[in-house]
C-alpha cells in the first residue's frame, strides 16, 4: 500500500509533536520510521493506523483518506498492548480472530510455537516481552495489506529481536505487505530495511533507501543517524 504523507500536523494542548511533515511509504516495502523518544514516530503511526486524527494536513492510503475502509487492511501494533488480562493466550486470539478478515488459524499456531508461547498461557502471567511476542504474533496471523509496527521489540531480550524480525520480514511476511517499523535503536534494523526515514521534532531530517544513503555518506544507518543526534 502506498502512503502519502502531506503538511500533517498534531497539535496538543502543551505540544506540537509533528511540524508538516511530508512524506511517502512506497508500497511492498519494508521502511524504519528512526529517532529518538518524542521525535513523532508514534503520533505519525497512530494516525496512519487510523487510531487520532490530524490537526491538520493529510494522509491517504492507496488514494483513500485513513477511515474504515484502510483501518481494515492495516495490522497496528502499538507501543502497549490492550489484551484482556483475564483470558489466556488461546482465547485472546480466538477473540482478536473474529475482527480480522482472512484469519489464518494454521499461522498463528506456528507463530506461537515460533515466539514461544502456548495457548494455554494466561495474559496476566506474561512478562512484558511474552505480551510484545503475543502482539507481533496478532498482527501477522491475518494477511493485511500493511502492518504498522511501534516500537514493537519493547521488552523483548536483544539477542532474540533480531532473530523475530528476520523471520518476521523474509518467512512469515505477506509478498505484497508494506511494513513500517519504528524504533529508537538504529542498529535494530539495520539491513533488513528497505528504505528510512529519520524524524527529529516532528519533521523530516533526513529520507531515503538504505542503500544509497549508506553509500552516500560512508557509513552504517547507526553512524549516519547518529551525526544526525549529533
Amino acid at each position: 500500500m502506498r502512503i502519502e504523507v502531506d503538511n500533517l500536523w498534531k497539535r496538543y494542548r502543551r505540544k506540537v509533536a509533528l511540524r508538516g511533515l511530508s512524506l511517502c511509504f512506497e508500497p511492498g516495502r519494508v521502511t524504519g520510521v528512526l529517532g529518538e523518544n518524542g521525535s513523532g514516530k508514534s503520533t505519525l503511526f497512530r494516525i496512519v493506523a487510523g487510531v487520532t486524527g490530524a490537526s491538520e494536513g493529510t494522509v491517504r492510503i492507496d488514494g483513500n483518506d485513513v477511515g474504515v475502509r484502510t483501518r481494515g487492511e492495516t495490522a497496528y501494533l502499538p507501543e502497549t498492548d490492550s489484551f484482556y488480562s483475564w483470558m489466556s493466550v488461546g482465547e485472546q486470539l480466538e477473540f482478536l480472530s473474529a475482527f480480522y478478515t482472512g484469519w489464518d488459524a494454521v499461522k498463528a499456531r506456528e507463530l506461537l510455537d515460533f515466539m514461544r508461547l502456548t495457548p494455554g498461557d494466561r495474559i496476566d502471567e506474561l512478562s512484558q516481552g511474552q505480551r510484545a511476542r503475543l502482539k507481533i504474533v496478532a498482527a501477522f496471523a491475518w494477511p493485511s495489506r500493511l502492518v504498522v509496527m511501534d516500537e514493537p521489540f519493547n521488552g523483548i531480550d536483544p539477542p532474540s529481536r533480531r532473530r523475530i524480525l528476520e523471520a518476521l520480514v523474509r518467512q512469515y511476511r505477506v509478498d505484497t505487505q508494506t511494513i513500517l517499523i519504528s524504533t529508537h535503536m538504529v542498529y535494530e534494523v539495520e539491513g533488513l530495511v528497505e528504505d528510512v526515514v529519520y524524524l527529529r521534532d516532528g519533521q523530516v531530517a533526513i529520507e531515503g533507501r538504505a542503500d544509497d544513503l549508506r553509500a552516500e555518506k560512508g557509513g552504517s544507518l547507526s553512524d549516519i543517524f547518529e551525526g544526525i543526534v549529533l
